[in-house]
């Protein structure tokens, strides 16, 4: 069985017709948000999700009627993961410590971690009510302190969804709006009337809301421009076939444009995945997706070794891979690109979805090889704290003020020479 190649689902021209379509249809709506703000967005939520209550700010007495309509078991559910969640979150909060120390005498140098002071949240529920989504950013920047984190949701059937409320509000959004796609994007960034803009932009959503993000970097900051889901899986001869099945079929039936592939130097386990895949996908609910997003972008690869199949999942960066070997130990200093990896026969990728702790929200694309997903640090900037006294400040002076002249800058030379000079 040869390595087979990721295939398009669209000739190139036609993706670039689709993407010129979308940016144009962006920032026009854009646009149109920062002319008429709250009447825009209005015409926006009707034409799009027909949802146009008196106020898109659930009030506390929504919320909490909202909230009620939520199964107990469901609650209990949304806590288990939610207190997950907080807790890695916290764990990596407390390892960012504040920095300072004496480099030279009466040199003091050091660091502050401060949060980022208003975080907008977007959790997409058009579609599907991605709950999981709320916890990985809301408790996430609640965790790391910041002081207002606003939440957007687009209406469910026409109405809140009570779960992905409720985990926007156990999360600790201080302000909760059910507002979907474009209008919800640019009204959290842009501001309107009702709407105070935000610092920093974090959520998944589709083609639309990704190329609004990418047009607002620089107003304010995003998380990461996310595309379609990915999985990569090493597996060797100790992995099930039917286990290894499951586990594509998970991320393929997200959507058609998702993409899993799994390399193994195993030739008889590649078959096995094969016969599986066919005959798990017959009894799927979501059979049609899942088998386009196999088709198109799917891939069952041989490889000549584990280190082959690991140099192999590098150059894709996968958002997810998981070693599905028997001492995934061994492997982990051989994986450089990789959003999360989960290690081991009895880690799959659906645990990070929901449950485990560390947030899904991962880079896609490739981009595994230069960023990296949600966490905690997302929402906390670094000061650099710099104390002189008079006595270490005169020792850098002859250094300083020649490279300030150096380069022609002797305001700057003078800036310093004048904490030694008498007033005239």
């Amino acid at each position: 069985m040869a390595i087979t190649y990721l295939k398009h689902a669209k000739p190139d021209a036609d993706k670039a017709q689709d993407d010129a379509q979308i940016r144009a249809v962006v920032e026009t709506t854009l646009a149109d948000i920062e002319a008429r703000g709250d009447q825009a967005v209005r015409d926006l939520a009707q034409k799009f999700d027909q949802y146009t209550p008196s106020s898109f700010r659930l009030s506390e007495e929504q919320i909490h009627k909202i909230i009620a309509k939520v199964p107990a078991r469901d609650m209990e559910d949304i806590k288990f993961a939610q207190q997950q969640v907080r807790n890695f979150a916290q764990v990596q909060r407390d390892s960012m410590l504040d920095v300072e120390v004496e480099t030279l005498p009466g040199v003091i140098l050091g660091h502050k971690h401060i949060a980022v002071q208003s975080v907008g949240c977007y959790v997409p529920a058009g579609k599907f009510p991605m709950v999981a989504s709320a916890h990985m950013s809301v408790a996430t920047a609640s965790v790391a302190g910041v002081p207002r984190i606003i939440a957007c949701t687009p209406p469910f059937n026409g109405e809140p969804n009570p779960a992905v409320v409720a985990a926007m509000h156990l999360g600790g959004a201080h302000e909760i709006y059910v507002i979907g796609g474009i209008q919800a994007v640019g009204a959290m960034a842009i501001g309107t009337e009702t709407i105070e803009p935000v610092h920093l932009l974090v959520g998944p959503g589709n083609a639309f809301v990704q190329e609004a993000k990418k047009q607002l970097f620089g107003r304010i900051d995003i998380d990461m421009m996310a595309g379609p889901s990915e999985i990569a899986i090493i597996a060797d001869s100790t992995a099930k076939a039917s286990v290894l099945a499951a586990d594509m079929i998970a991320q393929a039936e997200h959507d058609e444009m998702a993409s899993s592939f799994l390399f193994s130097p195993d030739s008889d386990l590649l078959k096995e995945v094969q016969i599986e895949l066919e005959k798990q996908l017959s009894s799927l609910p979501r059979e049609a997706i899942a088998r386009k997003s196999l088709d198109n972008f799917g891939a069952l690869c041989l490889c000549d070794s584990l280190d082959q199949a690991c140099a192999f999942s590098n150059r894709y960066a996968p958002e997810h891979l998981e070693l599905s070997v028997g001492h995934p130990e061994e492997l982990l200093p051989k994986i450089t690109n990789a959003g999360a990896i989960f290690m081991g026969h009895a880690c799959p990728e659906v645990v990070g979805d929901y449950t485990a702790g560390p947030s899904h929200t991962l880079p896609t694309c490739g981009a595994a090889r230069f960023t990296s997903g949600i966490t905690v640090f997302s929402f906390l900037k670094s000061s650099s704290l710099l104390r002189y006294n008079l006595e270490a400040l005169k020792e850098d002076l002859p250094a300083l003020t020649s490279m300030a002249r150096a380069e022609n800058l002797e305001g700057h030379a003078r800036s310093a020479e004048s904490r030694f000079q008498e007033p005239t």
